[in-house]
């Protein structure tokens, strides 16, 4: 049997009970649901990080954790976060990747806003790992979980930074359990669709404030329902007990992966009827690209 193969005695048998835990973008929405879930599994120690270092701390103080207050995009700030948590409580055993944020614009918006959710939602990814695994694999064993959406697995509709750097983070996870499984290192990708959290209010889109239901109830990806941020954070904490890479709080998007990769082109198809169906009153997203003269 190589030593990649997967079999019952490779299970890391990770519990999160008595572990170090890092959550980044863990003063809001799904982040604190984790850093709250990290603590009734047991959790040595809870180390919250979030842009905003004044909900960092709230969530920390309610659950008796550390705040950080920590910019993704910057990896020295990564680097800091991971050191000092080390150099405190010992090696981290499950580092949450979970920052994020979600914008609206398609190829008329600038380099910079794409260039900005890249960083966040991919190379963010790339330097928690960078910074984590040395450690980690010092350590025998440890676990990341890193936060995507079912829009990379699908797509988003309305939003091209956030469909590619979505897909690119469930593609990097994908490399990071492949090449580092034999070294004790395991990963999990939660992809979920909406999720009742302030990710659409606080978009930088949303410049005026706006607190209708197209900013406070998921937008497009709502169709589905919209989960609790709870139930999220459970479902991922059962995913790390069971080394379950593909984390899908909401079950629909098993079958429409299956049903795009048995037909491409009518998944397509059934896309584009369903954004015409979104923006029946609006224009189309695609109508903002218009030649110059």
């Amino acid at each position: 049997m190589g030593r990649n193969t997967r079999s019952a005695k490779d299970r890391l048998e990770m519990d999160i009970k008595d572990q170090v835990v890092v959550v980044t973008g863990g003063g809001a929405g799904i982040g604190s649901a984790l850093a709250r879930a990290s603590v009734l599994r047991g959790a040595r120690a809870i180390a919250v990080a979030d842009i905003n270092g004044d909900k960092a701390k709230a969530v920390a103080n309610e659950i008796g954790g550390e705040s950080y207050k920590v910019n993704v995009s910057n990896e020295e700030e990564i680097v800091g976060l991971v050191n000092d948590v080390e150099l405190r409580h010992g090696p981290i055993g499950l580092f949450c990747s979970n920052a994020g944020f979600v914008t609206s614009a398609g190829l008329e918006d600038t380099n910079e806003r794409i260039q900005n959710m890249w960083d966040v939602h991919v190379m963010a990814h790339i330097y928690a790992a960078r910074a984590v695994l040395p450690q980690m694999i010092a350590n025998k064993g440890g676990y990341l979980l890193n936060t995507a959406s079912a829009a990379g697995l699908l797509t988003q509709i309305g939003s091209l930074s956030y469909s590619i750097t979505k897909s690119a983070a469930v593609s990097l996870a994908e490399w990071l359990s492949i090449t580092h499984y034999h070294q004790g290192i395991r990963v999990s990708v939660l992809c979920p669709q909406a999720v009742r959290t302030d990710i659409l209010a606080n978009s930088p889109d949303n410049e005026d404030n706006e607190t209708d239901t197209e900013w406070t109830e998921g937008g497009v990806a709502s169709s589905d329902g919209i989960l609790e941020i709870r139930e999220v954070a459970e479902a991922c904490m059962e995913a790390v007990l069971q080394e379950q890479f593909l984390i899908l709080p909401h079950r629909q998007v098993e079958d429409y992966m299956k049903f795009k990769a048995t037909d491409v082109d009518r998944w397509l198809n059934g896309m584009r009827r369903f954004q015409d169906k979104l923006f029946v009153e609006d224009p189309l997203p695609g109508d903002a690209i218009k030649k110059s003269h």
